[in-house]
Order: C-alpha cells, then sequence, then structure tokens
C-alpha cells in the first residue's frame, strides 16, 4: 500500500512540475485548463460503448442518412480549415517541413498554428460521433478495437500534444492527417446518400492505403528529426513513433484481413479508422434475424 502512495505522490509532483513547462498561450483556452474534461468525455464514451449496444438491442436500427450527411461534410469543412489554416500559418512563419522546434511566442502566425492545432484536438473529440452512429444503428461489428483505439487515444494524446507542444513539428503530421480527413469524411458522405453513390465510390481500399502511408511518413520524419538532434521534445518523436507503429500493425491486420485474405467479401467494406466503408454512412447489408423475425438493415427509424 505504501508503495502506491508513493507512485501517486510522485505522479501527483511530476504533474505538478510538468506544468511549468507547458504552453501558457494555451492555459485559458477551452478543456485546456485541466486535463479531467477530456478524461471525462473519454470515460463517458467508454461507457457508451457498453451501455449503447444494450440499450438498442432490442430496438430497430436507426436509419440516420440525413444526420449523416450533415455530420459527414461538417467534418469535411472543419478539417479543410484545419489543414488550410495548418498550411497557411507554417508558410507565414517559414517553417522547415524537417526540422520546426516549438516558438512558444505571441507571433500572430505561431499562434494561429496553435490555434489550428487545437481545433484538430477538439475534432477528435467529436469524431466519438462516429461510434454513436455505429452504435444507433446498430453496427456493432464496425466498432472493432482498431476503432476504438483510434478514437480513444487520438482525443487525449492530442490534449498532451496542444498542452505542451502546440506548434513546431505538430504542425506535420496534424496537417496530413486532417487532409485525410477531408478525403474521408468526403466518401462517408457521399456513401450516406444511398446505393446510387455508392457504386461510384471504387476508391474506398486506397483510403486505408493512404492512412497506411501517413504512418510510414511520421515514422521517417521523427525518426530524422531525432537522427539530426532537432530541437523539438525528443519523448515527443518517441512517442509519435510508438504510436505509428501500433497503428501500421493494426491497420496491416485490418487491411490484409479485409482486401487480401477475403477478397471476394466486398460487403465488408472499410476504409478508415478499422471501420466501413460506409464508416458513418450507409450500406447496403443482409437480412439479419431479431427476436425469430427477419428484417434488413437500413429499414430502421428515420431521423
Amino acid at each position: 500500500m505504501e508503495t502506491v502512495v508513493h507512485f501517486v505522490n510522485d505522479s501527483v509532483e511530476f504533474y505538478k512540475w510538468s506544468l511549468t513547462i507547458a504552453d501558457k498561450r494555451v492555459e485559458k483556452w477551452p478543456m485546456m485548463s485541466s486535463p479531467l474534461p477530456t478524461l471525462g468525455i473519454s470515460v463517458l464514451y467508454l461507457l457508451f460503448l457498453w451501455a449503447g449496444p444494450l440499450y438498442m438491442q432490442n430496438r430497430e436500427p436507426f436509419q440516420l442518412r440525413k444526420t449523416l450527411i450533415v455530420y459527414n461534410f461538417s467534418m469535411v469543412l472543419l478539417n479543410f480549415y484545419i489543414c488550410k489554416e495548418l498550411l497557411l500559418g507554417s508558410r507565414a512563419a517559414g517553417y522547415s517541413y524537417l526540422c520546426q522546434p516549438v516558438n512558444y511566442s505571441n507571433d500572430v502566425n505561431e499562434v494561429r498554428i496553435a490555434s489550428a492545432l487545437w481545433w484538430y484536438y477538439i475534432s477528435k473529440g467529436v469524431e466519438f460521433l462516429d461510434t454513436v452512429f455505429f452504435i444507433m444503428r446498430k453496427k456493432f461489428n464496425q466498432v472493432s478495437f482498431l476503432h476504438v483505439y483510434h478514437h480513444c487515444t487520438m482525443f487525449i494524446l492530442w490534449w498532451i500534444g496542444i498542452k505542451w507542444v502546440p506548434g513546431g513539428q505538430s504542425f506535420f503530421g496534424a496537417t496530413i492527417n486532417a487532409g485525410i480527413h477531408v478525403l474521408m469524411y468526403g466518401y462517408y458522405g457521399l456513401a450516406a446518400f444511398g446505393p446510387k453513390i455508392q457504386k461510384y465510390l471504387w476508391w474506398k481500399k486506397y483510403l486505408t492505403i493512404i492512412q497506411m502511408i501517413q504512418f510510414h511518413v511520421t515514422i521517417g520524419h521523427a525518426t530524422h528529426s531525432l537522427y539530426t538532434d532537432c530541437p523539438f521534445p525528443a519523448w515527443m518523436q518517441w512517442a509519435l513513433i510508438g504510436y505509428a507503429v501500433t497503428f501500421i500493425i493494426l491497420f496491416g491486420n485490418f487491411y490484409y484481413q479485409t482486401y487480401r485474405r477475403q477478397p471476394r467479401l466486398k460487403s465488408a467494406k472499410s476504409a478508415v479508422n478499422g471501420v466501413s466503408t460506409a464508416a458513418n454512412g450507409t450500406s447496403k447489408a443482409p437480412e439479419v434475424t431479431e427476436n425469430g423475425k427477419k428484417q434488413k438493415k437500413g429499414k430502421g427509424k428515420h431521423d
């Protein structure tokens, strides 16, 4: 018991010390004064993963087509804004794409980049709705370990990123990822229109490939920074490398299972974040039996 007490006390002291080197510019920004809101939302997300399916167990699935169209294209706009702000801000600030330390000044371009990264962090919380829509539509098989791992960890880890390093090298991965999410949510939004549009969406497979390329680029970029002793926090680079490796493993397994091992199961389509290509859109699904009655998915409640 004494060991546990010492561990807790040491952890608290370490956190207090870490606050002394946190970025003072973001201290008063929404959600940034304490990790508790981010952790609380993440806990509620995990609780919904348990309670949501129980609530929907004996209920018809929601269709949510109009909701999904609005949501997905709103996410397209949000990610486009983030990507645009990071590109224009980094260019105006004269950022290097190979090595860029964090500038904690109140320079207008640096604050612009930090603000765009804060919106990127917020977008990761909004993305929890992906899972909510899956569960409301009773697509429980799409809520995979990869899906949950990605959504939950990104929100928490980017709070850390914004708290301590909202600039410098941080802009690189966020810019790429926001750009990919423009394509991803654009795909989901189009898929939500139904079969008439879905038949033209042949590029679902390549979204997964682009994601995996992104992780390899991220590792290469971080490794180069460490090798050249770039004055950006090394702990952040090592954490980024380890995190990207986990995604390469999980996405690689997902890609193999979906497109290599079972190429005939094209209905099990999936593109990004370990979810189906319908992701939070709509897809044609086979009949399922529930409570002794046959019903078709997608014939459930409307918005």
